[in-house]
């Protein structure tokens, strides 16, 4: 990590049919190997079904889906006197974003309907809801935090 210069924030084009920066990064954190269009056309067809089987706006549903994955804490490892402790720590808000992001994708692959727009559809309604596993995984990163809660002091 170069100690001089801090790295610059690259610039995002809003996508082209919600003109929403989160869902260009959303589409970029599930493109593989460069392919754009067919991230592009998992994204905005997992929004279509959402659509159809909600009867909601997508762009509504996947914000949602999106504050309630986020996390608030999180523990990071602290090494004090040659012990090692879990400190709970605030989560800033791009990464609060960045995480929420990447949960509610492996959470999508992990599930087991046969196309991903089917995965994605059906984790994003979970998420708006309150259920799923990406929730789930936010649960257990605020439980551990709290089990920590007496090492906060060690906070930096």
């Amino acid at each position: 990590m170069s100690r001089r210069h801090s790295a610059e924030k690259r610039e995002i084009n809003p996508d082209p049919k919600f003109g929403d920066l989160v869902v260009t990064k959303f589409m970029n954190a599930i493109m593989l190997h460069g392919k754009k269009s067919v991230a592009e056309s998992i994204v905005y067809g997992a929004f279509d079904s959402v659509q159809a089987k909600t009867k909601q706006e997508p762009i509504t549903v996947f914000h949602q889906a999106l504050e309630n994955i986020a996390p608030h804490v999180e523990v990071r490892s602290r090494r004090v006197g040659g012990a090692t402790y879990q400190v709970p720590v605030d989560v800033r808000p791009e990464r609060r974003q960045a995480l929420a992001i990447r949960w509610l994708i492996t959470a999508a692959r992990k599930r087991n309907e046969t196309t991903m727009v089917d995965r994605l559809s059906g984790e994003l309604m979970d998420a708006a809801n309150n259920r799923g596993s990406a929730v789930k995984k936010r649960e257990d990163t605020h439980k551990m935090a709290d089990a920590n809660r007496a090492f906060s002091h060690y906070r930096w």
